[in-house]
């Protein structure tokens, strides 16, 4: 009788998969006790069964084989061997999609370790769909007792176990120096303007690896430096563990940045997320996940200056054009079917070259306009003031002064409130942190690196692209005429911000 094996665990601590190679173990000395021949081993290694939105590819192909009753080399299949039942399914609705497809066909075998069963009879099926119900149960009182536990270690400002996160030393509570170091000066250089992607390419060249030996990635890093452990803090679901005053509780390990570093590097990958909206105003695409540096330095800053017939400039942002055997790029604007008017086109390096001139001088002579590091959040008052109604609301309410239903109808909007003003102070430490970063170079280092080689100390140009808008709005390319190919930068407006 040819049988398949089945074998699944939901966690595969030591990476060698020797549990489920166990199992199978087990399968086939079942199936030989019984005169069978396991012909596949289907397997689930370190997947759960008893999550929600958990795909186990092999359950789901052994369900299309039961069905048809064969593999797909056209091996006929007369029967399933596992260990035991809590190995199939922790789900009622699981168990029944396994019986379905299982029964589909008449006369086959099944066996666990304890035995073979029946599974055409109605009172097998019902006890094997009760024990998944009661599994099911279980499984949900541990994920209870398991969220508590969590709850309980966050309050207390205890670490989670798991794999050793990047920065830390094993005991998860001390620093790792060089990592730290690396992660510390991460976070530095993205609130000064560089990317993501830039930073990522930069370790790959060093040879820097993650915690576990993997090579770094634009996502791995954004969950390292927008996690909140990197300050000390920590959160569960999404939301910062708060003690009972309403701050964050202070965790246990060496922190690497400031919790305003922290807040502002949140707050820029916040920024981020949303939708691309096209020229028609359309909701387009979501925005990438790795972003990665532009390829020309002032894509989408510079903007046609053309007049158009209705005497309104054309103001389309340039797109930039790089042929590989082309000598430099250049900037133009985008066709008439496209949206622009395809009427101003201008040799890229010389614009570059007169932009960078126009910031660093500007940079050199009055360094950039103060910001919101010379400004006190205005809110402050008016945060202070919705938490001390929300506690004094929680005090009344536990001394029984004001009924359940007021106290109800009341907290979500101060709660509300609450969450929508400290979203608005995060915003506002973000701006500081993020000038105070790029104020730490002088305006002399700023040239210096500007110029240079990014392998030899050169800024990414993500940074210098951070200079650029932080000192202009924009720049309006106006057109230079039909065969005039002189470079005229009197034909260049930049225009510059003065908040």
């Amino acid at each position: 009788m040819p049988v398949v094996s089945y074998a699944r665990i939901s966690a595969d601590i030591k990476r060698d998969a020797h549990g489920v190679q166990d199992q199978h173990k087990v399968n086939r000395e079942t199936a030989a006790r019984y005169g069978w021949t396991v012909v596949h081993e289907f397997t689930d290694n370190d997947r759960s069964a008893a999550k929600v939105g958990v795909v186990r590819d092999d359950f789901e192909a052994m369900l299309s084989a039961l069905r048809s009753g064969r593999l797909p080399d056209g091996t006929p299949i007369g029967g399933v061997v596992i260990l035991a039942e809590d190995r199939l399914a922790r789900r009622p609705g699981d168990y029944e999609r396994f019986v379905e497809a299982f029964t589909y066909q008449d006369n086959r075998v099944f066996a666990d370790q304890r035995g073979p069963k029946d599974l055409y009879s109605e009172d097998v099926e019902s006890m094997g769909l009760f024990g998944a119900v009661i599994s099911k149960m279980e499984v949900r009182k541990m994920q209870r007792r398991m969220r508590r536990s969590h709850r309980a270690r966050a309050e207390e400002g205890r670490p989670v176990g798991g794999p050793r996160p990047f920065g830390w030393k094993d005991d998860r509570l001390s620093l790792e120096p060089r990592e730290a170091e690396l992660l510390a000066q991460a976070v530095k250089d993205f609130l000064g303007g560089r990317s993501v992607h830039s930073i990522v390419m930069e370790w790959q060249r060093l040879g820097v690896k993650t915690a576990r030996g993997n090579e770094w990635s634009v996502r791995s890093l954004k969950v390292s430096m927008s996690s909140p452990r990197i300050c000390g803090w920590r959160e569960i679901s999404g939301e910062l563990v708060r003690g009972p005053d309403g701050a964050p509780v202070q965790g246990q390990w060496e922190a690497i940045v400031s919790p305003e570093q922290w807040s502002a590097v949140r707050a820029a990958f916040d920024k981020r997320k949303g939708h691309f909206v096209g020229r028609d105003m359309k909701i387009g695409r979501a925005h990438p996940a790795d972003y990665r540096d532009h390829t020309y330095l002032l894509s989408g800053i510079l903007r046609c200056g053309r007049r158009l017939p209705d005497g309104n400039l054309c103001n389309t942002p340039l797109r930039s054009n790089g042929p590989k055997d082309a000598a430099h790029h250049t900037y133009t604007c985008l066709s008439r079917a496209e949206g622009g008017c395809g009427g101003v086109s201008r040799r890229g390096d010389l614009v570059d070259m007169f932009v960078s001139e126009a910031v660093l001088a500007k940079l050199e002579e009055a360094s950039f306009s103060s910001g919101p590091r010379d400004q006190e959040w205005e809110g402050a008052a008016e945060l202070r003031a919705v938490e001390e109604q929300l506690e004094t609301l929680t005090r009344q309410w536990n001394a029984r002064q004001i009924t359940n239903d007021l106290f109800f109808r009341l907290v979500p909007g101060l709660e509300q409130q609450i969450s929508q003003l400290r979203t608005e102070k995060n915003r506002h430490e973000a701006a500081i942190a993020a000038k105070e970063a790029r104020d730490e170079t002088s305006a002399s280092e700023v040239r210096r690196r500007w110029y240079l080689p990014e392998e030899e100390g050169g800024f990414p140009i993500s940074v210098k692209r951070t200079y650029i808008r932080a000192a202009l709005h924009a720049v309006i390319m106006y057109p230079a005429g039909k065969g005039n190919k002189r470079f005229n930068p009197d034909l260049l407006d930049p225009i510059w911000r003065t908040d």
